[in-house]
């Protein structure tokens, strides 16, 4: 008489309750997806080649199969909490070792880098200057750094300058009588130190379609290429501006920054019927700002928000994909290994190839269907149980036998 077999069942049935009740465990943790146990037969090798009437010798346990399918997705406050909508795995790094996760839990440590829970580094691609730079992997660190400022370099109005107005001579214009200009309007400027500058724009009607546009600077004319001529067609359309760009310039700036030189545009200005009034002003200058907070998008670009109401990119998420994921050696903490089976990674931008896209605020729950695993476990319970019989049944035999 042979237990093997039912021992065999034994050992396979307590090591798939192994592999449910760990399953079990882990239904709360971030990131983490099921095994599933494959069984397969044993058969002793036959040099007669018993062909039909060989007897198996039992079961045993192939492998512990990982199921990478899509966890549900929780929401967060923390927006370093990223879910993966889709395939891919975050590529980390702890001390230069390079492993792989789903758990997308991350937070800063105090010298500005994104970590797990583990503490281990987050990569991805780096910025340079507010620009992503492709194809070179490095851990990701968030600059606290300020943003530096913006000198303005061109500016422009887009406003109605009323058909009715009266013409006022140029040659009577004083920036402070309101009586000698027919619209003046204001706008903010920036100088290379980040500090700010009050631009004037005073209007004349010159005459019939004919408007000159005075420029001043913190109270000083700035016409550094001359009064712009502005003329406009009977449509009340702006045809012509003499100087075709007008080049404003002030002198070195007593804060030490550098002279302020800035094309003006008006190509939107217009003069019809209507009353005098602004409809865009524009300038492309800024003052330094602090970091205040920032948003991760589906394609995995970190966006810094600053006090001076910019923001710049500060790095990109990376995730790598394999043709065989269940081929990856588990590590603990949800994390995985390459491995020769599995394949090498493939790393890229979320949402590019077959990576999926990424949610900030959010966390990928664990993949395991509790019910599921509840019913798992009472059937390996009861295949076990039979295992169990299946032994006394062959010690009853044998006893018999032995009486005879």
């Amino acid at each position: 008489m042979s237990f093997q077999q039912g021992l065999s069942g034994l050992n396979a049935a307590a090591k798939n309750l192994d592999v449910i009740g760990n399953n079990v465990a882990n239904s709360n943790t971030s990131g983490f997806k099921q095994g599933i146990a494959v069984f397969g037969d044993v058969f002793a090798a036959s040099l007669s080649g018993g062909g039909g009437t060989q007897v198996g010798i039992g079961t045993q346990i192939s492998g512990v199969s990982q199921q990478f399918s899509q966890g549900n997705i929780s929401l967060s406050n923390n927006p370093l909490d990223i879910a993966i909508n889709g395939q891919g795995f975050y590529r980390m790094s702890d001390g230069g070792a390079i492993a792989y996760t789903r758990n997308g839990g991350f937070s800063v440590d105090k010298n500005g880098y994104i970590v797990s829970s583990s503490g281990a580094n987050l990569t991805g691609f780096q910025a340079s200057n507010g620009a992503i730079v492709p194809g070179v992997l490095a851990v990701l660190r968030l600059s606290s750094a300020d943003l530096l400022p913006q000198a303005t370099s061109t500016a422009g109005i887009g406003a109605n300058l009323a058909s009715t107005g009266a013409v006022m001579p140029t040659a009577a214009f004083v920036a402070t009588l309101p009586t000698t200009y027919n619209f003046s309007t204001a706008s903010t400027l920036y100088d290379t130190l980040g500090q700010s500058h009050t631009m004037t724009l005073y209007f004349n009607k010159a005459a019939a379609n004919a408007w000159d546009a005075n420029v001043y600077i913190d109270g000083v004319a700035a016409n550094g290429a001359g009064v712009s001529r502005l003329t406009f067609d009977t449509q009340g359309v702006l045809s012509t501006t003499t100087p075709p760009t007008n080049l404003v310039k002030t002198a070195v700036l007593a804060n030490g920054a550098a002279p302020i030189s800035i094309t003006m545009d008006y190509s939107a200005m217009t003069q019809f019927g209507s009353g005098y009034g602004v409809n865009s002003l524009s300038q492309d200058g800024f003052a330094s700002g602090q970091l205040t907070g920032y948003n991760i998008g589906s394609d995995g670009i970190i966006l810094g928000r600053y006090t001076n109401g910019q923001s710049q990119m500060l790095g990109q998420v990376a995730l790598s994909n394999f043709v065989n994921p269940q081929g990856l050696s588990p590590l603990g903490d949800s994390m995985w290994a390459e491995s020769a089976t599995s394949g090498i990674a493939l790393t890229g931008a979320p949402g590019s190839a077959s990576l999926g896209a990424l949610q900030s605020g959010a966390k990928e729950d664990s993949n395991v269907d509790l019910t599921a695993e509840l019913v798992n476990m009472i059937t390996a319970q009861l295949v076990y149980q039979d295992n169990a019989q299946s032994i006394k049944a062959q010690d009853a035999v044998l006893q018999t036998l032995v009486n005879l």
